[in-house]
C-alpha cells in the first residue's frame, strides 16, 4: 500500500478569508499559533481577525523558539495548549514549519502552515529537519504533510530579502538532485510522476528570480513574487512528497549532503542561510556528475542573484574539506547513493572544480 500525501493550498493577498471553511472540513473546534516573533506579528493579527467571531477557539500563541532542535520540538509538545488543540498553524520560516511539524508527531496534531518567509519547501513536506542543540544536523524526521498552506505573497514580499533569496537556492536543488538520483530509471509510477513534477522546479527561478528579488527588495508583492513563492512552496514541496518514500529516496543528493556536512563545520559563529549553502552544492552535483552546461548555467544565475559560487562566499576553504567528506557519510543523501553509491575522491574533487569555476567568474 502507498499513502500519497499532498497539502491543499490557498494563495493570494485575501488567503486567510478560506480558514473558517478550511477548519470546518476538519471539524476543527480550537487552534494554537506557533511561530517566531516576527512571523506572528506578521501573519497573527490577520489569522486572529479572520476567526473574530466564529466559534473557533484560540487556545494559545506560542513563541517557539528559533530552531527546530531537540529541546524546541520537546517543549512544544510538552504545551498543553499545543497538546489540547484540534489544528496548530505553523507560523514562519522552514525552523518554525518543522517544529511544529515534528510535534506533531507524537501529539497527532494537524498542522496548517503559513510561510511568512520562503526559504525552503517545509510549509508543503512530509519531511522536516532536526537539529542538535548545539545546531548541528541531527536527522529527519518524517511527519504527515501541513493539510493545508495559506500563501501570502505580501507577507512574503514584506519580509526580510535574504530569506526570498536563500529561498531560490534551495529550490535551485530540487530539478538538478532529482533528476540525478532517479538517473538509474526504474521507477514507480510515484516516482515518476515526482521527477516529472521536477522538471518544473527551475524554470520559474531562471525566468522570475532576479525580478522577484529586487520586487521583495522594494517590498512590493507582484507577480514574481507570486510565481517563485509558489514554486517554492508548491512544486518543490509537492515533488518531495513523491519522491521520499519508504521504500526509496530520490529527493536530495549531493547538494544536500554538502549543505548537511557543512553544518558541522565550525566558522567563527558566522551564519550561512540553508539555501545559501545548498545554492553553491547544485554546483558541486554538477560538477560531480560532469554536466559543463548545467554548471556554466546555475553558476551564472547563482552570480546574477548573488548567491555563492566560491567556498570563500560560504567561509570555507579546502582544508575544511577533509571534515565535509567525513560528515558527508552521515547524512542521508549520502546513504542513500542514488542512482550509485558516492566517492570520497571524486566529491572532494567536484567540490574543488565547482570552486575553481565560480573564482573564474569573478
Amino acid at each position: 500500500m502507498r499513502n500519497i500525501q499532498m497539502s491543499d493550498y490557498t494563495v493570494g493577498e485575501d488567503c486567510f478569508d478560506a480558514i473558517p471553511a478550511a477548519l470546518a472540513s476538519y471539524r476543527a473546534k480550537s487552534v494554537v499559533l506557533v511561530g517566531g516573533k516576527r512571523a506572528l506579528s506578521a501573519a497573527a493579527p490577520m489569522i486572529l481577525k479572520v476567526m473574530d467571531g466564529t466559534d473557533i477557539e484560540v487556545l494559545d500563541t506560542i513563541v517557539y523558539g528559533t530552531d527546530s532542535t531537540e529541546s524546541t520540538i520537546a517543549a512544544l509538545e510538552a504545551n498543553p495548549s499545543f497538546q489540547q488543540a484540534d489544528v496548530a498553524f505553523a507560523i514562519g520560516g522552514g525552523k518554525a514549519i518543522d517544529t511544529v511539524k515534528t510535534a506533531s508527531i507524537a501529539t497527532k496534531k494537524t498542522v496548517f502552515s503559513v510561510p511568512t518567509i520562503c526559504s525552503n519547501c517545509s510549509s508543503a513536506t512530509a519531511i522536516a529537519v532536526v537539529y542538535h542543540d548545539d545546531h548541528s544536523l541531527k536527522c529527519y524526521s518524517y511527519p504527515d504533510a501541513p493539510a493545508h498552506i495559506f500563501i501570502n505573497p505580501a507577507i512574503i514580499a514584506s519580509a526580510p530579502q535574504e530569506y526570498f533569496w536563500a529561498g531560490i537556492g534551495d529550490a535551485l536543488s530540487k530539478q538538478p538532485e532529482v533528476e540525478y538520483a532517479t538517473s538509474a530509471g526504474n521507477l514507480t509510477h510515484t516516482g515518476a510522476l515526482g521527477l516529472a513534477l521536477a522538471h518544473t522546479c527551475s524554470a520559474p527561478l531562471f525566468t522570475y528570480g532576479e525580478q522577484g528579488l529586487a520586487d521583495v527588495r522594494n517590498n512590493t508583492a507582484s507577480e514574481a513574487v507570486k510565481q517563485i513563492a509558489l514554486d517554492i512552496v508548491v512544486n518543490t514541496g509537492y515533488v518531495s512528497n513523491l519522491t521520499n518514500q519508504p521504500d526509496f529516496y530520490y529527493n536530495s543528493s549531493l547538494a544536500h549532503a554538502f549543505y548537511n556536512a557543512t553544518t558541522g563545520v565550525p566558522r567563527g559563529g558566522k551564519t550561512h542561510l540553508h539555501g545559501e549553502v545548498v545554492s553553491f552544492g547544485v554546483l558541486v552535483l554538477l560538477s560531480y556528475i560532469g554536466d559543463q552546461e548545467g554548471l556554466a548555467r546555475y553558476a551564472a544565475l547563482n552570480k546574477k542573484l548573488g548567491l555563492p559560487t566560491t567556498l570563500a562566499e560560504l567561509d570555507l576553504s579546502e582544508e575544511h574539506l577533509p571534515r565535509i567528506v567525513e560528515l558527508a557519510h552521515n547524512t542521508n543523501e549520502w546513504k542513500q547513493g542514488n542512482p550509485q553509491p558516492f566517492e570520497d575522491e571524486k566529491f572532494v574533487e567536484a567540490i574543488k572544480a565547482a570552486d575553481a569555476y565560480g573564482r573564474s567568474l569573478a
